[in-house]
């Protein structure tokens, strides 16, 4: 009986180890990821506090600024959509944020909505940025909109892009594994550990509509991404709570032309969020796309830039 257990207990450890060589995921240096997926358009600018921020920039610097701020896991190519229609219209601006995309972040960067709103004021005051709108997805969104509560002087309009702020009020039907996973202290060591493809190719296709958007391409860019040095522990440390203060009295004061575009297949966020930040923001305007998921500017970039124009124009 002992040799019998002993057996079946060298299988489980050599599954173990098995299983850990082949999802272990080493650092990609940012030498070797700068070379692979920074452009022409790219910059780089130091911030107080260690960061080595990375930025794309587009447009004519003499036409109206626009600043894009990414979801979480994400980086500056989620806007090549939106920088495509709109930068002979205007200064566009896409920002990493720390953790992601080619931003060093300093050691022990965390992730909360408030942080990184100040983190883009940091950004702005360093390149000396005239006011600008700003626009945020998910996590981008939430950063956005408290840019706009703690420091309105910056901006002159805000777009909410399937924002985060406002808490569901039932669980999503669909949850990508990571973030089941994000909510366990285990969970994270572990996902700090390992290449995340599996498990990004996972989140991306529950986030949209239409899965044949998720290409190899943007999933192994994704992954890379993810897997520059410091990345993973920088998103392992994503603040998933609410605000200290309700949502609805923070965004209430916010003065800023508001434009709210909103998935009405979000699996991830409730389109009712929509709805909430429409009524709290005095003249908010609000645009749903039947058919869309949780990332319009990947699923349907002509029309929802067009929007963006539309409401820029007329202000």
């Amino acid at each position: 009986m002992g040799k019998i257990l002993g057996v079946i207990l060298a299988i489980l450890i050599a599954l173990i180890v098995g299983a850990w060589l082949k999802l272990r995921g080493p650092d990609i240096p940012f030498e070797t990821l700068e070379a692979r997926y920074a452009g022409a358009d790219s910059h780089f600018v130091d911030l107080p506090g260690g960061y080595h921020v990375h930025y794309r920039d587009d447009g004519d610097p003499n036409l109206p600024l626009l600043v894009l701020l990414h979801g979480f896991g994400d980086s500056f190519t989620s806007w090549e959509g939106w920088v495509r229609e709109l930068k002979a219209q205007f200064h566009i601006i896409s920002v990493d944020f720390p953790g992601h995309g080619l931003t060093r972040g300093a050691q022990g960067s965390r992730l909360s909505a408030e942080g990184l709103a100040d983190f883009v004021d940091a950004f702005a005051a360093t390149l000396a940025l005239p006011k600008f709108a700003v626009a945020g997805n998910s996590m981008g969104g939430g950063a956005a909109w408290q840019l706009a509560v703690r420091h309105p002087e910056r901006i002159d309009a805000l777009i909410l892009v399937d924002a985060a702020g406002f808490p569901n009020d039932a669980p999503p039907g669909k949850v990508p594994l990571a973030f089941k996973i994000l909510q366990y202290p285990l969970g994270r060591t572990v996902l700090s550990k390992i290449d995340n493809r599996p498990l990004i190719e996972e989140g991306l296709k529950t986030d949209v509509y239409d899965k044949s958007l998720i290409t190899p391409f943007i999933v192994d860019r994704w992954a890379d991404f993810q897997r520059a040095p410091g990345h993973r522990a920088i998103l392992m440390s994503i603040d998933m709570g609410a605000p200290a203060r309700p949502t609805a009295e923070l965004v209430s004061t916010i003065k800023a032309p508001t434009l709210i575009l909103w998935g009405e297949s979000d699996p991830l966020i409730e389109p009712a969020a929509a709805k909430k930040f429409a009524a709290a923001i005095a003249g908010a305007k609000l645009i749903t796309y039947p058919k869309v998921g949780h990332l319009p500017q990947i699923e349907i970039p002509q029309r929802s830039a067009a929007d963006v124009a539309a409401f820029l124009k007329a202000r």
